[in-house]
């Protein structure tokens, strides 16, 4: 087996077992959030306190996507900066040392 193909299995095992743990953590938060639910409002299985569920699981989830997706991008911006710093700075200094050459 050659490496591209190992490195292309390793890669999704990865994918699928980050997958399968993000899973069960969303279905403990499930749990939780269901109990917390049923704290604060009491046992009620109507449509609408399931709907007031679905609703407000979905708010929050937009919520902590767009704010990790804000996160991300100034994370990659301040990494671009950085790289585009050092990326300046060899070419000055390559170009000190062509000057010195001449």
């Amino acid at each position: 087996m050659n490496k591209e193909l190992k490195l292309e299995i390793l890669e999704k095992m990865s994918t699928l077992v980050t997958a399968g743990f993000g899973l069960v953590a969303a279905l403990a938060w499930n749990e939780a959030i269901k109990k917390l639910f049923e704290t604060i409002f009491g046992k009620q299985s109507n449509l609408i306190a399931m709907f007031g569920y679905a609703i407000i699981v979905t708010v929050i989830v937009v919520l902590a996507t767009v704010k990790l997706g804000r996160l991300v991008n100034k994370v990659k911006e301040e990494l671009n900066k950085e790289e585009k710093k050092e990326l300046d700075e060899l070419c000055e200094e390559r170009e000190k040392v062509n000057k010195v050459n001449k």
